[in-house]
């Protein structure tokens, strides 16, 4: 093969860097076009093509890992449902089975398939969380799936250009608002349609047929890699353990991981049981955080897809808290599986000779809000004259420090969604955040210091009480240190007038009270008394560490805003 014929190493390679682009645009269409803040604020979303096996060949960028990794896995419960050879042009398929999807009720997963020239040639999914589903909303109280909101098996939106629309009536008689999720539901159709269209001109640009060798050659790349990188570890057995403060009683979160010559499997066997509660994992989304957390460390440069994902092995025990079987509620499923990176680092750091990041708060700090008639308790004649308002607002805690570097303040990792804007938030509900600070000596202590989590206090516009739909972490068990770094500050979640509130569930703030949540902050990494003064003196300008807190934790003292080298020194002698 000459180096100028369309597949030779040289093209596959433009080829495989312009079909990840091509995936790239398609999930910023979902995006621009998304009618909730979780899609086109939060990037709460994802987007990839496949081959006609169901092979994931390139990701987006943009999106998380969850909704990335189990859609990979999604594609296959498409097609044993719907075989390629019984797919027409201007098919469209759609689910939110937690189980066939990507964990809960609240992310709605869409396919295409490709056609070129009357043959189908590929399929692009794409996957979003919608604001709301119906049921109890997105809280951890139910017992069942079923009390979660509106189950959609694997069925045509659309059949051969013909939108179901027996189907969108269901949705928008039983969601609490069907604008935005009916809308975010063609923003998906929109998004693979975005795919395809850009997929057909890159194979007529490039003279192919499809996608069978460029896809052959991009798996078999991306295993090699990654087996590459796993070889480059200290192979063996490495166990690590992490509580969580669970629902209405802690959970422990128990993983071995075992390093061989050619994968990585992780056995999850010693994990807590089930819960009661809706902060169960379907195996899909322990899969996918679990993959995540390896690849952060192991092979990162590897470019995601099924070839790199199937060098990891994932077994949970049935019915443990993360292989919830059906019909458990897993409507939380987050507020657990977010955590599993963190149990991954902490097994890696043993076989990557302390390559690993401290702990962070990693679970996500999301405001999700709700006021009116029918989802607020108080007094029926008062409600009655509330704006009715369901919004959900992402927000998060800090990073841990990591190894050369500090950890990131207000950053959700490992999910990778951004904060949404105050203004945006505002805008779309009556409610009006007072303050969202850094909360200052929330990163643990360490040579390097653990990112900060943030302050933020909100309260409704209107004289009525409001709603929240707590799904906090990190309050009972804060994130740890890492290598003699001090644990990140716990979360707190509070109101102004001192009523008790829950980590998680459904709660009621009075009427002209406030809501404070403070978010956890990351684990720092390595003895604290080693810091650089420099870095510390840099800290306390920027508000991020205290005087008071310099001093304790790291020996160094500040007296009338300059260093006092003399006690210093002796602090840290």
């Amino acid at each position: 093969m000459s180096a100028n014929h369309p597949l030779s190493p040289i093209h596959l390679q433009i080829m495989w860097d312009r079909l990840i682009a091509v995936v790239e645009e398609q999930a910023q269409t979902l995006i621009r076009t998304g009618f909730s803040t979780s899609v086109r604020e939060a990037g709460d979303v994802s987007a990839g093509v496949f081959d006609l096996g169901g092979n994931m060949l390139a990701q987006a960028v943009t999106g998380t890992p969850g909704h990335v990794n189990s859609m990979a896995k999604s594609v296959g419960h498409f097609l044993n449902r719907f075989p390629v050879a019984t797919m027409k042009e201007g098919d469209v398929f759609i689910t939110n089975d937690p189980w066939k999807g990507t964990g809960h009720l609240h992310d709605f997963t869409v396919l295409t398939p490709t056609f070129r020239r009357g043959r189908p040639v590929a399929l692009f999914a794409s996957t979003a969380h919608v604001v709301d589903v119906g049921g109890r909303g997105l809280t951890a109280d139910a017992r069942q799936v079923y009390e979660e909101g509106l189950y959609v098996p694997i069925m045509r939106l659309a059949d051969a250009g013909t939108v179901n629309e027996t189907l969108l009536e269901i949705v928008r008689s039983n969601v609490r608002e069907p604008v935005q999720v009916v809308g975010d539901l063609y923003s998906l159709v929109a998004c693979n349609d975005t795919g395809a269209k850009r997929l057909l001109e890159m194979l007529d640009e490039f003279e192919i047929d499809g996608l069978d060798r460029l896809g052959g050659h991009v798996l078999e790349r991306s295993k090699e890699a990654a087996i590459q990188a796993i070889r480059a570890i200290t192979p063996g057995s490495y166990k690590y353990s992490l509580m969580l403060d669970g629902y209405d009683k802690p959970i422990e979160l128990v993983a071995t991981m075992t390093i061989g010559n050619d994968e990585i499997v992780v056995d999850y066997s010693g994990t807590s049981p089930i819960s009661a509660y809706g902060i169960n994992v379907p195996l899909c989304y322990t899969e996918a955080y679990s993959s995540f957390g390896i690849k952060c460390l192991v092979f990162p440069k590897v470019p995601n897809n099924a070839g790199s994902l199937s060098v990891v092995r994932v077994t949970a025990p049935e019915n443990c808290i993360l292989n919830a079987q059906h019909p458990a509620p897993v409507a939380i499923r987050h507020a657990t599986g977010l955590m599993l990176p963190d149990v991954m680092f902490g097994c890696l750091h043993q076989a990557t000779n302390g390559n690993a990041p401290a702990e962070g708060a990693s679970n996500l700090w999301n405001l999700m809000l709700m006021g009116g008639p029918g989802r607020v308790a108080g007094d029926p004649a008062l409600l009655t004259k509330a704006t009715p308002f369901n919004i959900m607002s992402f927000h998060s805690g800090g990073m841990g420090a990591r190894p050369g570097k500090d950890g990131l303040s207000a950053t959700a990792f490992p999910s990778g969604v951004k904060n949404v804007a105050v203004e945006i938030t505002e805008a779309v509900a009556p409610v009006v955040v007072w303050r969202k600070e850094f909360r200052t000596d929330s990163g643990g202590a360490g040579f390097y210091r653990g990112g900060l989590g943030q302050t933020m206090e909100v309260s409704l516009l209107e004289d009525a009480p409001f709603a929240l739909s707590a799904t906090f972490e990190r309050i009972d068990n804060p994130p740890k240190g890492r290598a003699g770094g001090q644990d990140g500050l716990p979360g707190v979640v509070r109101t102004e007038s001192g009523a008790p509130m829950k980590a998680k569930g459904h709660q009621t703030i009075g009427r002209g009270d406030r809501l404070i949540v403070e978010m956890p902050g990351g684990g720092g990494l390595g003895d604290a008394r080693q810091r650089a003064v420099a870095d510390v003196l840099a800290d306390i300008d920027a508000g991020l560490v205290s005087v008071e807190a310099a001093a304790r934790d790291y020996g160094v003292v500040v007296k009338n805003g300059a260093l006092d080298t003399a006690a210093t020194e002796k602090k840290r002698a």
